[in-house]
């Protein structure tokens, strides 16, 4: 059977709430399986592009009063905010894996210092147990309760750039990969990517109970009916499996096998009925939005911009979209005024859609200036 990229195109457009917006945060996280979180504007710039209406006091609700959304360390050791029911499922499928290679690298490493992974292992136990007692804490308070923390590892010795730090970052982020901790508030505004640890099962409680097995079939599931059909590698890629651990989870889905242009890929069995296309539609979306990463093989929607609109390592910037494909870029000023530059000839109604959309964002944002943590060509330009 063959599914075209017009097709795939209509789908994008419905299921990652770009064409029909949704209305509340929850809404988003979900259509988008999850939410990058590796930039901390990230999160609030994607949601607020898919409601009807900007909410962003909606977004703080979700994430740190209702705790209906979660920021945890997930596939391809990389931070997203997720629906609060596929935590335990993100948890078995990819992190639980994630936590191990990290635990091997911090053991190895701490052979420096002639400690072994029983030391690591006690000196989580105590961070725990003084977390515990705190509810709430920072790092640096975690650090005085446990002054093991404070131990240091060089890195790169022999190199010019080679430096020293605390284990502090690397055994916190180790608890929180082995879902014992968990990122709470930030310290400053939504653009702060410092924030308060909390105990998971406080944060949290009475979370479901997966197997790794199941928890990667409800996984591939869930990306196949957001970002399918699409080859088995970009599933692969996206949620950083083995092969082995791709093969089975999609047997057990026993998806349909389709023709995507020339190239083979596959589809949820009960999801091969064509989409409508959607009316006409734009979207400004932030840098690492979920949506152009959520495949590998991009060329159906990205064109020729990728060495505008991407960094060297792969790093997407701020996109403009029109219909379901990428036509160009935007950044903010140094004032903050949003600016916009198509890359495509779209045509005068588009062309005001976008401006449309840019306006849009220019009067959620005010004066707030977002830099992307990762900058890229064309949002550098426009930034000037």
């Amino acid at each position: 059977m063959r599914i075209g990229v017009e097709q795939r195109r209509a789908r994008l457009a419905r299921r990652h709430l770009l064409a029909v917006r949704g209305a509340t945060a929850i809404d988003a996280a979900e259509a988008m399986v999850a939410l990058h979180a590796t930039d901390p504007a990230t999160v609030h710039l994607a949601i607020v592009a898919r409601q009807r209406v900007a909410d962003g006091v909606g977004v703080e609700r979700a994430l740190y009063e209702d705790r209906a959304l979660v920021r945890m360390l997930g596939m391809r050791r990389t931070m997203f905010v997720v629906p609060a029911d596929l935590v335990p499922v993100v948890q078995e499928a990819c992190t639980r894996d994630v936590a191990a290679r990290l635990r091997r690298g911090l053991v190895q490493h701490l052979g420096q210092v002639d400690k072994s992974g029983a030391w690591l292992s006690e000196v989580e136990d105590a961070v725990a147990a003084a977390l515990n007692a705190r509810g709430s804490a920072t790092a640096a308070q975690l650090a005085e309760d446990e002054p093991r923390l404070r131990t240091a590892l060089v890195y790169a010795p022999d190199k010019s750039y080679g430096t020293t730090s605390f284990i502090t970052t690397r055994v916190l982020g180790l608890l929180a990969a082995d879902g014992r901790i968990v990122r709470g508030r930030p310290r400053g505004s939504w653009l702060s990517g410092q924030y308060l640890w909390c105990m998971l099962n406080d944060w949290l409680p009475d979370q479901a109970v997966w197997s790794a097995e199941a928890a990667r079939v409800e996984l591939a599931r869930r990306w196949l009916y957001t970002y399918g059909p699409a080859p088995v590698a970009d599933l692969r890629w996206w949620t950083g499996w083995t092969a082995t651990q791709t093969k089975k989870a999609l047997a057990a889905i026993e998806p349909a096998e389709v023709d995507l242009d020339g190239v083979p890929g596959i589809a949820l069995p009960d999801d091969l009925e064509p989409v409508p296309s959607p009316d006409p539609w734009v979207a400004l979306l932030p840098g690492l939005d979920s949506t152009p990463i959520g495949w590998q093989a991009r060329e159906w929607f990205l064109g020729g911009h990728g060495p505008a609109l991407f960094d060297r390592t792969g790093n997407v910037g701020p996109t403009v979209w029109a219909d379901g494909r990428i036509v160009g870029g935007w950044g903010q000023r140094g004032d903050g005024e949003v600016v916009v530059e198509v890359l495509d000839d779209v045509g005068k109604e588009v062309l005001t859609a976008i401006e449309a959309e840019a306006a849009r964002l220019q009067s959620w944002l005010g004066d707030t200036c977002v830099t992307p943590r990762f900058r890229t060509p064309l949002e550098r330009k426009l930034s000037e």
